[in-house]
């Protein structure tokens, strides 16, 4: 009480005493709280900028809801009024920042954005500093608010980088002038796009060209701080270089600066170059860049000291390798993997495994690749590695003799680890007839070279190779008196562990009465694995923490790749789904049913239930703008879906004949919990005659700022016209939020391409005689048209196919489909005939995707 009794002295120590008192021990469930929020609120009232920057320094440190409550809403005017003192608005500016950082729902957003927006270009840079940093985190949640602060912030910069030391003397830190508020800058503007006017992005560019030319400069000093202060403005400026993405000079650039500190003899710089390099080597325009520097890589890899800079080191190989240089790198991680430290392990071996998978042109490098993964880090090869293995030797005939004979020769090793007597009894059990006609390798021999293993082996292991045993009767029926006094042993027989025991006496009895006709049918050889994604990459996302939106943005920024160098394709998603178990899931089908309708509504007798419960609320309409997102993916699979303040939705997707997977990214732009997060799909009831899907369950609670992954095994049953339903339900703050947005699963999707000669292609099209078989539908334009300009957008249309013709005719997909559009435009538009003609022939010629990009924007030109 005392305490509260000094906030209302007009003396300033004593008024200082009081709310120091307050900030350090008063709680926000004191019975004072009221008498206190009259005396800041009198304080703040006053005008006297001592006393109000006493109270809003009170506000920030307690920062609880309840004082939010209570000055969300004056704040704001004191940090936009005109006669507000500049050291009053940078404590406004700060306060209101801690408020919304604990309680975002409570500050109020309203005509004073747009003037706080303008304090970027106030003449004290003190509040420009604070205000910064209210804009970069309001700008975060916010974006359409304050895009406005783009160019200003883009204005600041240049007045600060362009200025000389002397300009800027009271905010000149050791030569670097304003490096705090240089750095605030360069990240709000990493929270919007490139400028799109061009004389702003022009002056940006100009701005970071020169950051980078200071940093080739002499230090103006050889203290620490001026270095310290230096790299950070840089390393800033090459954040929001790889954040626009869209500069290849910059790029390159910013990658030789890079380049230039990873021999830094500072430990720091290293660290920090390589992290910002990992980022650099997924851009298109600086991949090849980044591999220039692939030797200083690994030499920091073998003589580092620091465990974490070789931690990144082995991230920048991981995110350089490409086909080019998969070999090499591979070659050097699994060289590091003998000495390094044992906190990385296991990480290295899941990247060992995903490069060795992902750029395997030849399979039996990767089959040996993987074998001495086993024999150098056996302990830290998951159960998730070598069940890939095997998929990948049976899926392929042409290495499967290859990884017989290796896995052979691999556990005659006096001491081998026990996932490689797994890989070798499962691949031995299969494929061992392939090798069994060296005597070097005769059945008996790879029996007893298995065997020798078995009793230094845990149960599950002991397990699998009794299951190989059995298939050794099937393929070697000579050794089938051997194995069976195996089996019929007491230690088999009568072993205390049941799946021993159950085992052995089932394949004693099967190997006992079968026929050899019924015991081939039964242990037959396995049959190839449906193609799926690899867990392995899912393990290695999980073991590095939980994504975050800006995961999303990477699903803008993936460059297309040809994997394995063939028509398959790859095994290795950048967006592979987890799986508990590989063997316990290889097709997916352990996935929850999806809900295909709405959820019921609640009868009318329970009105309470349909007031407070989330469940009961209806399917929202669909969002704003979700049609023209819908449509933008007919033509493409991977983007973004769905964006607004609070949630931003992100799809991948791959197609293959009449299967399909979606990976739906959920991300949580807010600091604040999703509570009771539940995504529906629903389908009309035609739509489910048309379509089987199944999906992954999602977690309930999304953390602020994080992304939940859900899998969507979607199944064409017949052709369909409408699209299925995302309806979103979740507690945000306490307020219950509803979505939907249209997923963009459309007919196209499932189409192949076929390929066939022009000559067989006419032929097929002159046996399309029957009247229904070609369609012409005619309809009003909704504007009036004029033929002359109608005739040359055509014209101009074909000048633009031809630079996409493909000469060779066999490349050509779907013609009949070009065909029909271009008829059906043609007597639409009412085009001379040889016109028409000329446009099928370079139709003939041109990608389906173009031709029908190019029709379809043509038409919604004149319609």
């Amino acid at each position: 009480m005392e305490a509260v009794n000094l906030l209302s002295s007009n003396r300033y120590t004593e008024k200082q005493i009081g709310y120091l008192f307050i900030s350090v021990l008063v709680n926000s469930n004191s019975e004072l709280i009221r008498l206190i929020n009259n005396a800041i609120k009198n304080d703040l009232a006053s005008r006297n900028p001592t006393f109000m920057g006493l109270a809003l320094h009170c506000i920030a440190n307690v920062g609880s809801r309840e004082m939010a409550e209570a000055f969300a809403g004056e704040i704001p005017k004191i940090l936009v009024a005109g006669d507000t003192m500049d050291s009053v608005k940078q404590s406004a500016a700060l306060c209101l920042l801690r408020l919304y950082r604990t309680s975002p729902d409570l500050v109020p957003m309203g005509d004073w954005t747009s003037r706080v927006v303008h304090l970027l270009n106030d003449q004290h840079l003190g509040v420009v500093t604070a205000a910064t940093s209210l804009i970069t985190t309001l700008a975060q949640k916010n974006p359409e608010e304050f895009k406005t602060s783009v160019s200003l912030a883009v204005s600041r910069l240049s007045r600060i980088v362009t200025s000389a030391s002397t300009d800027l003397q009271d905010y000149t830190y050791y030569f670097v002038p304003a490096p705090w508020l240089s750095v605030k800058l360069l990240r709000l503007l990493q929270c919007y796009p490139p400028p799109e006017d061009p004389a702003v992005r022009g002056r940006l560019t100009e701005c970071l060209e020169t950051i980078l030319n200071k940093a080739q400069e002499p230090p103006k000093s050889k203290k620490v701080q001026h270095s310290n202060a230096k790299n950070a403005v840089l390393f800033e400026a090459i954040s929001l270089i790889i954040h626009h993405d869209s500069e290849p000079n910059l790029l390159v650039r910013a990658c030789n600066q890079l380049g230039q500190f990873l021999q830094h003899r500072e430990t720091n710089l290293r660290y920090l170059a390589l992290e910002s390099m990992c980022t650099l080597a997924s851009s298109e325009f600086s991949h090849e860049a980044v591999k220039t520097h692939i030797e200083t890589v690994i030499n920091a890899l073998k003589t580092e000291r620091d465990v974490s800079v070789r931690q990144r080191a082995v991230d920048l190989l991981y995110a350089m390798c490409d086909r080019s240089n998969a070999q090499q790198i591979v070659a050097e991680m699994l060289n590091y993997l003998e000495t390094a430290d044992y906190s990385i392990r296991e990480e290295i071996v899941l990247k060992v495994a995903i490069l060795a998978e992902k750029y395997a042109v030849d399979y039996t490098w990767y089959v040996d690749t993987i074998l001495n993964l086993i024999r150098i880090a056996g302990d830290y090869v998951s159960e998730e590695v070598w069940y890939r293995v095997i998929q990948i030797v049976i899926n392929r005939d042409d290495v499967q003799g290859y990884a017989a004979k290796t896995v052979f020769e691999a556990l005659q090793a006096p001491a081998c680890h026990e996932n490689l007597v797994k890989v070798g009894g499962y691949i031995l059990g299969e494929f061992g007839n392939l090798i069994a006609g060296d005597p070097r390798s005769s059945p008996l021999i790879q029996f007893n070279l298995l065997h020798s293993k078995f009793h230094l082996c845990s149960v599950p292991t002991r397990a699998l190779l009794l299951s190989t045993y059995i298939k050794f009767v099937n393929l070697f029926p000579e050794i089938k008196t051997t194995i069976q006094d195996v089996l019929r042993s007491d230690s088999q027989l009568k072993n205390a562990d049941v799946e021993l025991q159950q085992r052995a006496v089932e394949y004693l009895r099967l190997s006992t009465i079968a026929s050899t006709d019924i015991l081939a049918t039964v242990l037959e050889e396995m049959p190839p694995f449906p193609e799926r994604e690899s867990s392995i990459l899912a393990k290695l996302k999980k073991k590095k923490g939980p994504g975050t939106v800006t995961d999303l943005e990477e699903i803008k920024k993936e460059r297309s790749s040809d994997m394995n160098g063939s028509a398959e394709p790859a095994s290795v998603n950048a967006s592979a789904v987890s799986t508990p178990s590989p063997s316990a899931d290889l097709l997916g089908l352990g996935a929850a049913p999806i809900t295909n309708s709405a959820p019921p509504p609640s009868s009318s007798g329970s009105l309470l239930v349909d007031v407070f419960s989330d469940s009961a609320s209806a399917v929202a309409p669909l969002a704003p703008g979700s049609d023209d997102n819908f449509a933008r993916f007919v033509c493409k699979n991977n983007g973004v879906l769905f964006e607004n303040q609070l949630l931003q939705i992100g799809l991948k997707s791959e197609f293959r004949q009449n299967l399909g997977r979606m990976f739906i990214f959920y991300g949580n732009k807010t600091s604040t919990q999703f509570l009771n997060f539940t995504p529906t799909v629903i389908c009309s009831d035609d739509l489910q005659s048309s379509l089987n899907l199944q999906t992954k369950p999602v977690d309930p609670t999304v953390d602020g700022g994080a992304q939940v992954q859900q899998v969507v095994n979607i199944e064409c049953v017949s052709d369909f016209m409408e699209a299925p339903i995302l309806n979103i339900q979740f507690r945000y703050g306490g307020t219950f939020q509803n979505l939907s947005v249209k997923l963009p699963i459309t007919l196209n999707k499932f189409f192949q391409p076929t390929e066939m000669s022009s000559q067989d292609f006419f032929q097929r099209w002159k046996q399309l005689s029957n009247p229904k078989q070609e369609v012409q539908n005619i309809f009003k334009a909704k504007h009036p048209m004029d033929a002359e300009i109608t005739k040359a957008k055509i014209i101009g249309f074909g000048s633009a196919l031809l630079e996409e013709v493909d000469p060779n005719p066999a490349n050509f997909v779907g013609a009949g489909i070009i065909h029909t559009k271009t008829t059906q435009i043609g007597c639409l538009l009412r085009l001379e005939p040889n016109l028409q003609a000329q446009m099928y022939r370079l139709t003939l010629r041109t990608s389906k995707e173009a031709v029908s990009q190019r029709l379809c924007e043509l038409l919604s030109e004149q319609f």
